[in-house]
């Protein structure tokens, strides 16, 4: 189905394809959270149209659930209020589920969403893909193995050293993806609310407060938002309960979870290997969405439910692939990508370019004194030192009343703190 279809405000109950008791409960508990409310802020509380939702009241109003009041001199018309039986129909709602929030769209509304903004509808060039990474340092093999493993639909491995900038260069790739996509706020499957939208994963395209309030017959579905690509990163923290649908028995509130957020986006495991679980385990979790590209969910009532898994899944490693899997395994991920130390040329590209990106000022013989340094402990050089030395070395030049001045003292200083004596 065309997007903008999909993305198209709905001006009926039977074009939002919501179950009616759903909408009547979600909007008593709006009226129970906020007492009286006329048409216009109802229609901003759910994000639904002004005649969509009139049709719901009437019901409401027919039931001697809620009351009509005068209208005050803030209001746009008349104010609707609960009346007793309405207030405890409302307290039952709660008790079914603790949402409160925008209306959600159905599942079947967000399955088609995000496969007309599939990661795999576009394609990208050598060119534009270095064009992406144009500040960044990077080696040309890796540019021949980024972009085809990227638009594969497989998932990818990438392994080497710490530091070697494996989860920076990751995240870059959502660049790669295509322009920002709408995702909803809340997902409902029957008459069960999932809450989707996820601040610390999901980036709007606009500023809060430059957002207007909703209009009656507004064009686009205003229980989406239109946000930049998701990347979702989960680290040694990650246990197999954050892979599943989370309830929570307090808030009564279903949590998707994280893969279900980075859908049309990446999701990169990192730090694979410092889990909890053995990484065979969590490895073995990924078999059915790599293939077949769905994932299946569990609601608190036992009902199994299938999930787009439309995300580049990308596990990042400091351990050698054969330290967590067999071969046979590892013939699943057909882009083991490898990540290494970069040269003395390199190093000193980044060093520049960090230098006059922040217009730092650098005392003569700095650079010359770091890489004495690096051939008298034997270190290699990784992407990350160049930075970490610079900022610590400004740390140290600011404390001293030397704002944005990088002396030979200050990075003898941020040396020593920055590595640990071999």
């Amino acid at each position: 189905m065309p997007l903008l279809t999909l993305i198209k405000q709905p001006r009926t109950r039977e074009e939002s394809h919501l179950d009616l008791e759903l909408l009547l409960d979600l909007t008593l508990k709006h009226f129970y959270d906020s007492g009286a409310l006329d048409l216009h802020q109802l229609t901003d509380r759910m994000a639904l149209t002004g005649n969509l939702m009139q049709g719901i009241l009437d019901l409401l109003r027919n039931d001697s659930r809620l009351e009509v009041l005068a209208a005050k001199e803030n209001s746009t018309g008349v104010r609707y209020q609960l009346t007793d039986s309405g207030r405890a129909e409302a307290q039952k709602a709660y008790l079914r589920s603790g949402y409160i929030g925008r209306a959600p769209i159905t599942i079947e509304h967000y399955r088609q969403l995000v496969e007309a903004q599939s990661v795999f509808n576009n394609s990208i060039s050598k060119a534009e893909l270095k064009a992406v990474f144009a500040d960044i340092v990077l080696e040309e093999h890796l540019y021949d193995q980024l972009g085809p493993a990227l638009h594969s639909g497989r998932a990818i491995m990438v392994y080497g050293p710490a530091g070697s900038g494996k989860t920076f260069i990751c995240k870059r790739l959502a660049h790669c993806l295509g322009g920002p996509i709408h995702l909803p706020y809340a997902i409902a499957v029957g008459r069960e609310i999932i809450q989707f939208f996820d601040p610390l994963i999901h980036t709007p395209v606009y500023k809060a407060s430059e957002k207007t309030s909703f209009q009656f017959e507004a064009r686009t579905d205003q229980r989406l938002i239109l946000c930049e690509r998701p990347v979702a990163i989960s680290g040694g923290e990650l246990t197999m309960d954050r892979l599943e649908l989370r309830y929570d028995p307090v808030t009564r509130l279903n949590q998707a979870p994280i893969q279900l957020k980075a859908n049309n986006g990446i999701y990169i495991v990192d730090d694979l290997g410092r889990q909890r679980m053995p990484p065979i385990d969590l490895l073995n979790r990924w078999i059915v969405p790599m293939e077949a590209h769905l994932d299946y969910l569990i609601l608190g009532t036992g009902q199994h439910f299938p999930v787009p898994f439309d995300t580049v899944l990308v596990f990042s490693t400091n351990l050698h692939p054969l330290e967590l899997a067999d071969e046979a395994f590892l013939r699943r991920l057909a882009y083991k990508i490898q990540f290494s130390t970069i040269l003395k040329v390199q190093f000193t590209q980044i060093w520049k370019n960090v230098c006059t990106d922040r217009k730092i000022t650098v005392e003569e013989g700095v650079l010359e004194w770091v890489f004495d340094s690096y051939a008298q402990t034997k270190r290699a050089f990784l992407p990350c030192q160049p930075i970490d030395l610079i900022d610590i070395g400004l740390d140290m030049a600011a404390f001293n009343k030397n704002k944005g001045v990088l002396s030979k003292a200050n990075i003898m200083l941020a040396w020593n703190t920055y590595f640990i004596d071999l």
